[in-house]
């Protein structure tokens, strides 16, 4: 049986063909034994838990944890959480333009970004968002959410929000557009000194930071004393 995984290892993204050889790639013998007892308990699994399961969430659950167990670099991602990783990578993506939390099982706008969709339709800092499209999110995980939020830019979103000093909640509809995350922010401080902020990394970042440095150059008449890089 061949299968087809998508991994991330040691920082590496990984396409996977996964088999069972004689041999290791480092060439010593495969723990044949330990795979019978892997195999033997898949099968204990399937036949004596109180809910059926599926072979390809075993599988890829048991992956999982081998990958976990590693470091804490390294992690295996399906097919939809390696394109989540690809937009945060390239800092685009199709949303609302705010930065969430969790409180109290709800989820809490942090800030809404400068010139989206989110910051257009009023959405403020300490927000609660108790429903999105008249799901309620009460103990919904924060990436669950998240996700319902992203969505094709142009489509439309129903918040229901909660907000301090207004008796109940209301409905917010936004229109999801194109989010570019900048992931350089950067400031002349006094006497020639440089600030940069990297927010996040991503593809870009390097060049970012470089025109960053330049341009805090040229603010400071082409030197500058010293430089604070946050991370």
């Amino acid at each position: 049986m061949r299968l087809r995984w998508n991994l991330v290892v040691l920082g590496l993204v990984l396409a996977l063909p996964v088999q069972v050889p004689a041999e290791s790639a480092g060439g010593e013998p495969v723990p044949l034994e330990e795979l019978r007892l892997f195999a033997e308990i898949l099968s204990r699994v399937k036949q004596n838990f109180v809910d059926d399961v599926d072979d390809r969430e075993l599988l890829e659950d048991a992956i999982r944890g081998m990958l976990d167990g590693l470091d804490p670099h390294s992690a295996y991602l399906d097919e939809e959480d390696f394109e989540a990783l690809r937009e945060d990578t390239r800092g685009e993506f199709g949303g609302l333009g705010i930065e969430v939390g969790s409180e109290d099982g709800l989820v809490k706008v942090i800030a809404p970004m400068d010139d989206t969709p989110a910051h257009q339709a009023g959405i403020k800092a300490g927000d609660l968002i108790v429903r999105i499209d008249n799901q309620p999110v009460k103990d919904m995980l924060l990436s669950d959410a998240v996700e319902m939020m992203r969505g094709k830019p142009g489509t439309s979103i129903t918040l229901t929000i909660l907000r301090k000093g207004v008796d109940k909640p209301f409905d917010v509809v936004i229109k999801r557009a194109v989010i570019r995350v900048k992931s350089v922010k950067y400031r002349l401080l006094d006497d020639g000194y440089g600030y940069v902020r990297i927010a996040s990394f991503q593809d870009r970042t390097a060049d970012d930071l470089l025109k960053a440095i330049r341009r805090l150059r040229s603010k400071s008449d082409g030197e500058l004393k010293g430089l604070v890089v946050d991370l």
